[in-house]
């Protein structure tokens, strides 16, 4: 059974929309989103609440402790397991979310990069991103100019495989090509006008302040995961903990989550677009140019050709 994939910047209606698809087509919803795996992380990533979820079942959602690194690997196995339980139920895997290398990774497999040491990556996160791109530049400036220098894990990623085996991590990434499927699949990319996607971020973080980030950011650090990588790295989180610690106003945190996840959405686009455009089966859909209905109906047919727009009346 082939697979459907619905990926997209931040803020394009991914989650909705996988969940109306999942449901016409009988499906159950795998998510490829790398913070929405840690529990206790539910406004700040915007999961799906059980109401808007409509009784789609979900998987990849809620497994790990915040305290822990979740690695690419690790996402594929369980992938693997759930995407064939599904198929084995007869039904749809839908597969959702906007972390394009768990996207890639899951279609088109891995490089035989090393794996990660924990040790090593620990000692990277405790230098400055300045610093940590500057070394990147040095010794795989092929991998650098692709990355944004803000990008803090994949640079760190980078620097521990050239750390580990003294190849830089480009060597890798040219010798896979990530030319062979892994499983049959039809993908499709979400986008918004610009402008419309802007506004977009600016009201989903307006509402994340309203149903309570803060308190939730409260509830993390009290349970001990201040210090954690993840929490360290999460738009969403790591400007609001300034603001508990009373060194910036709650206005200042709410302008930084804004920006970073505006300049966290321009990355994405431009990912997308580099690692997908053009590609054997993916589609671009632009989500803010057509009605729900038409883009749903777009989907059904490109994944089922028999099949007309009943499915959407």
């Amino acid at each position: 059974m082939r697979l459907i994939v619905i990926t997209g910047t931040t803020a394009t209606g991914k989650t909705e929309l996988g969940i109306e698809v999942a449901r016409l087509l009988n499906g159950e919803v795998i998510s490829a989103d790398s913070m929405m795996v840690y529990r206790y992380m539910d406004i700040g990533t915007a999961k799906p609440s059980p109401e808007e979820m409509k009784g789609v079942p979900h998987h990849l959602i809620d497994i790990v402790e915040p305290s822990r690194d979740f690695s690419v690997k690790e996402f594929i196995q369980l992938a693997d397991r759930k995407i064939e339980e599904v198929t084995g139920r007869g039904k749809v895997p839908v597969v959702v979310g906007g972390t394009w290398l768990y996207i890639q990774a899951l279609l088109y497999g891995l490089t035989d990069a090393p794996p990660s040491d924990w040790n090593l990556r620990k000692r990277l996160y405790q230098q400055e991103p300045q610093v940590l791109y500057s070394r990147l530049q040095e010794v795989d400036s092929l991998y650098a100019q692709k990355i944004h220098p803000n990008d803090l894990k994949r640079i760190v990623r980078a620097l521990e495989v050239y750390e580990l085996t003294g190849k830089p991590f480009s060597y890798f990434q040219q010798k896979h090509r990530f030319s062979q499927k892994r499983y049959d699949f039809v993908g499709f990319v979400l986008e918004r006008n610009r402008d419309e996607l802007m506004d977009r971020i600016e009201k989903r973080v307006e509402k994340m302040f309203e149903k309570g980030l803060v308190e939730e950011v409260k509830r993390l650090m009290d349970m001990g995961y201040e210090k954690s990588l993840t929490a360290k790295q999460a738009i969403g989180y790591k400007e609001i903990i300034p603001y508990i610690r009373g060194k910036i106003t709650l206005e200042e945190a709410k302008k930084q989550v804004i920006k970073n996840t505006k300049d966290f959405a321009k990355r994405q686009l431009r990912t997308f677009r580099s690692k997908f455009s053009g590609r054997e089966n993916w589609h671009f859909i632009d989500a803010g140019n057509y009605t729900k209905s038409a883009v749903l109906d777009t989907i059904i047919k490109k994944y089922r050709p028999e099949e007309q727009n009943e499915h959407t009346g």
